[in-house]
């Protein structure tokens, strides 16, 4: 663990004030879940709560089966990073911030597309390096009593591929059901 030096005080309805500089590093935004954590020794941690990063084996399922019938990378993200995905080696993507396409299919509860004919680079998938790692890609959110809270995306780096309608409909469907699964 890192000392940050701010001390603040509980008051009087047991609530402690995050600092801004600490929120704005860890991209907490106002309503995010914090999960609260108590060790042997006394600490209390608080850690960002991703409900999608709790489905497990049930989530690298979806993305498995996303990959072998479409033969495109499947990555299923949070809130904030790529949760996990299938076609590619966790190394490259599996932790990695999610980039500004991403936080846009989830602010407006919608699907983005984008194909290879049409890719012009608006955003990424991923926040590292900028430019978008795929040549066309769909997002779909997962949006569990009205707030979204992460992505399903099918994606390719191959110039000859493009995502069509059909990609579109499996994460739609996906991203549906696992919000449905997620509700219950």
């Amino acid at each position: 663990m890192k000392a940050t030096g701010i001390v603040r005080r509980i008051d009087d309805l047991g609530r402690i004030v995050i600092p801004i500089e600490i929120r704005r590093d860890m991209n907490i935004r106002d309503g995010d879940p914090l999960e609260i954590f108590v060790d042997k020794n006394g600490e209390v941690i608080l850690k960002k709560y991703s409900a999608i990063a709790d489905l497990g084996s049930f989530a690298q399922g979806i993305v498995n089966a996303l990959h072998e019938s479409t033969g495109l990378l499947a990555l299923l993200t949070d809130r904030d990073a790529v949760v996990t995905l299938a076609g590619a080696a966790e190394r490259e993507f599996v932790g990695r911030r999610v980039g500004t396409a991403v936080y846009r299919a989830m602010d407006n509860r919608e699907t983005v597309v984008f194909t290879a004919r049409e890719h012009t680079q608006p955003g990424s998938v991923i926040a590292e390096g900028g430019d978008s790692a795929f040549t066309s890609e769909v997002i779909a959110p997962i949006v569990v009593g009205g707030d979204p809270v992460g992505t399903v995306v099918l994606a390719t780096t191959d110039a000859g591929k493009s995502v069509g309608e059909l990609e579109t409909k499996l994460t739609q469907s996906a991203a549906g059901f696992l919000a449905r699964h997620m509700e219950e």
